[in-house]
């Protein structure tokens, strides 16, 4: 019967890594907003490691990054605070920013 047959070991990543027009995305976002932080999201089953980017009013952005140590670069290079979201958790600011688009009329 095929039902007890072995799958395949799922890929640990859904879709394509990082790319040039990802981090050129990520500095537009930081050139074009004021107090923006970068939190570092870890690789899961599902996704590789992201940055995650949140500006002083909560808008927010996340895209894939090859490594922690490449998002830290990444921000250094634009001089922007970061932090681990493990140790840190999600902004406040930035679950308010989502609880105001809610409320927004489509």
């Amino acid at each position: 019967m095929a039902w007890f047959r072995r799958r395949k070991e799922p890929s640990r990543t859904s879709g394509r890594p990082a790319d040039r027009a990802d981090l050129e995305y990520l500095a537009e976002f930081v050139r074009s907003r004021r107090g923006v932080e970068a939190f570092i999201e870890p690789r899961t089953t599902v996704t590789e490691t992201t940055i995650l980017l949140v500006a002083h009013d909560g808008e927010w952005t996340r895209r894939r990054i090859e490594s922690p140590e490449a998002a830290r670069r990444f921000a250094h290079q634009l001089a922007m605070p970061i932090y681990d979201i493990r140790l840190m958790g999600y902004p406040q600011r930035m679950r308010d920013y989502n609880a105001r688009q809610k409320r927004r009329p489509a």
